[in-house]
């Protein structure tokens, strides 16, 4: 039998692990390097930019700059990502099937 009230327990419950799954991954954070550590970026568990460091040797070629750049960008954003994913399916394993059919 469905159960409305247990229904929004369970979702004030998922409202809240979301809630303090957005605190935790923003606390986070995630460097990469490129170019052999020419470029250095740091982000934070939202995907936003917290530190950039440059070394000078790059600021003479543009083109070579805006790769290490790229290349950055794409793998803290990838990182993010994949701990975005990780921490969510955790957080839903930890709830059990809410609807009491075999998994």
């Amino acid at each position: 039998m469905f159960d409305m009230g247990q229904m929004g327990k369970m979702l004030e419950g998922m409202q809240e692990n979301a809630e303090k799954l957005k605190g935790e991954l923003a606390s986070k954070s995630y460097s990469v390097k490129t170019g052999g550590g020419l470029v250095e970026l740091t982000v934070n568990g939202n995907g936003e930019v917290i530190d950039l460091v440059i070394d000078d040797t790059t600021l003479t070629d543009k083109d070579m700059l805006q790769i290490l750049l790229i290349g950055a960008i794409n793998d803290a954003n990838k990182m993010v990502q994949q701990n975005q994913q990780s921490s969510a399916m955790n957080m839903l394993g930890g709830m059990g099937n809410p609807f009491g059919g075999a998994k």
